[in-house]
């Protein structure tokens, strides 16, 4: 059974950081493309980044680009997202995923939330101006 455990979520100022963590098992982790999504209150889920499963290449949504740095552990099952320069537009739950399984690896790039099929239960990151 697949479980994603996210975590490191919180409150910043603009201009701060948060980094946060994702903990996977059930399923053969090194394997899949994995990756982070958020959304926001009335807007639609939207990817953030994603990464194949040897660690690269890494993907980011332009508004991302440059601020956020998504890595993984395999030894340790675990997801991570470095999210520096925080914007008050970067408020949302953001929830950390796994690829549909099958997926093929070059459609990690697409950072679409349509290409998972697994999903951790998400956490809130507010940021303020």
């Amino acid at each position: 059974q697949v479980q994603l455990v996210g975590s490191g979520g919180g409150s910043v100022q603009a201009g701060g950081s948060l980094r946060l963590s994702c903990a996977a098992s059930g399923y053969t982790y090194s394997t899949y493309c994995m990756g982070w999504f958020r959304q926001a209150p009335g807007k639609e889920r939207e990817g953030v980044a994603t990464i194949r499963p040897g660690g690269s290449p890494t993907y980011y949504a332009d508004s991302v680009k440059g601020r956020f740095t998504i890595s993984r552990d395999n030894a340790k099952n675990t997801l991570y997202l470095q999210m520096n320069s925080l914007k008050p537009e970067d408020t949302a739950v953001y929830y950390c995923a796994a690829a549909r399984t099958g997926l093929v690896p070059s459609m990690c790039g697409n950072i679409h939330p349509r290409d998972f099929g697994y999903w951790g239960q998400g956490t809130q990151v507010t940021v303020s101006s």
